[in-house]
């Protein structure tokens, strides 16, 4: 099997990106050579205008991505659906060889490629051995369920939005061109450890002491990449491939986009706290999981099933996420527990509750374990086990969490009353 073999039977499949209002579709000198190559070649101006506002107005759905070809659904306004396909030639045998030699001899394209970055001189090199990478005028050729000969509004939305997969990951350029990124990897480094054994066999000798006298000598690390803007999309599992028995589709792609929103947190955390130990975060229980993951805006099927694990039901839940918004796991604490206060935590809390208002504006309240409510008013106060006080307010004949919390217990209660006026 050559190099131009190994890719052929290669798909991935893109979840539909959300609606492009108010940015550019290509941040990258790469993305942009691909509008380019679009751009130059339609010959309707007009078509490509109505497929870039197809594209803002997220009009396109999945897209698949094999050798050769990108497909995607794409619907007009009137949401009549066209199936859009855009062709580009692959590669070559002979020229993924070329180019996989000459990358391989120069480790900065790998590394580039490693993080995701196309940068100008990989494809000039590309260039110079025979095999260009990037499309030029004339390549992109269209062809489209609703009959036209040339780029229509559909195949232009679809470049417009392929140009924002590009951006994130160049491996999609290159799949399109014959070669998936796990092949591509293996076979540069199947390449490097045949050029390191021929290294080796003809490497000359160095004095050991020199050697051990050059260790300290090290370069510095570079600095620490910058914080993506936002999480990255996990990959779409809508494919024409079934999933296996027992997999939700829909509850495994939630559980990898929540996954992914957790990871770009815990990054963001880590660059603004510095090098360290962290504390472990103590193994949440399966109810409260549950919360977290509803609170990231599940589908109906996965939101009932979510409802039913977590034992809340759907208004139960309901509940519990708003509580969560507010403040993650201590507001859900709170929202559940109810607690005895005693001793200095009841003495604190009293002494809070007569300094924060005027004697002749103090509210009265009915107290009960951990809850404060105001007599004759729909509104709580909820103290948690750190002090701090949590809004409440009671809506259809239940308390429920009406903001985040505050030291002074008057703000939490105006919050509370705000949330009402609401």
């Amino acid at each position: 099997m050559n190099a131009y073999d190994d890719g052929a039977d290669v798909e991935r499949t893109f979840a539909a990106l959300p609606p492009a209002r108010g940015r550019g579709f290509a941040r990258t000198w790469w993305g942009r050579t691909w509008l380019t190559a679009l751009e130059g070649t339609a010959l309707d101006t007009q078509q490509l205008k109505a497929g870039r506002r197809l594209a803002r107005a997220g009009a396109v759905g999945a897209v698949s991505v094999r050798p050769g070809r990108i497909t995607a659904v794409v619907q007009d306004r009137d949401r009549t659906p066209h199936r859009a396909d855009v062709l580009l030639q692959e590669l070559s045998g002979e020229q993924w060889d070329r180019f996989l030699d000459m990358t391989a001899e120069r480790a900065g394209h790998v590394a580039a490629l490693l993080d995701r970055e196309m940068p100008t001189h990989l494809v000039e090199d590309a260039e110079l051995a025979g095999v260009g990478l990037l499309p030029g005028l004339g390549d992109l050729e269209p062809e489209c369920g609703c009959g036209a000969w040339d780029h229509c509004a559909h195949t232009a939305a679809l470049c417009y939005q392929v140009a924002r997969l590009l951006d994130q990951d160049p491996f999609v350029l290159l799949l399109m061109r014959g070669r998936d990124e796990r092949a591509l990897l293996e076979a540069l480094h199947a390449r490097g450890d045949a050029s390191a054994g021929r290294s080796a066999r003809g490497a000359e000798g160095v004095d050991a002491a020199e050697a051990y006298a050059a260790g300290d000598i090290l370069p510095s690390l570079p600095g620490l990449p910058a914080l993506p803007p936002e999480p990255g999309t996990p990959p779409s599992l809508d494919t024409e491939t079934g999933p296996a028995a027992g997999i939700d589709a829909s509850a495994l792609g939630h559980l990898a986009a929540r996954t992914a929103v957790r990871a770009h947190l815990l990054l963001a955390e880590a660059l603004r706290d510095g090098p360290g130990e962290r504390p472990a975060e103590p193994e949440p229980s399966v109810a409260r999981d549950a919360v977290r993951l509803a609170a990231g805006e599940p589908s109906r099927a996965v939101a009932d099933r979510l409802a039913e694990g977590s034992g809340r039901g759907r208004e139960g839940l309901a509940v519990a996420v708003r509580a969560w918004r507010h403040g993650g796991g201590a507001a859900l604490a709170v929202l559940d527990e109810e607690w005895t206060v005693r001793g200095d935590s009841l003495a604190r809390a009293r002494a809070a509750l007569e300094s924060a208002w005027e004697a002749d504006e103090r509210p009265a309240f009915r107290s009960r374990a951990n809850h404060w409510t105001v007599v004759d008013a729909p509104v709580q106060l909820r103290l948690g086990r750190d002090g701090r006080w949590w809004p409440y307010r009671k809506e259809r004949g239940s308390w429920v969490p009406a903001g985040g919390p505050a030291q002074d217990p008057a703000t939490a209660l105006a919050t509370a009353e705000g949330a009402g006026a609401e």
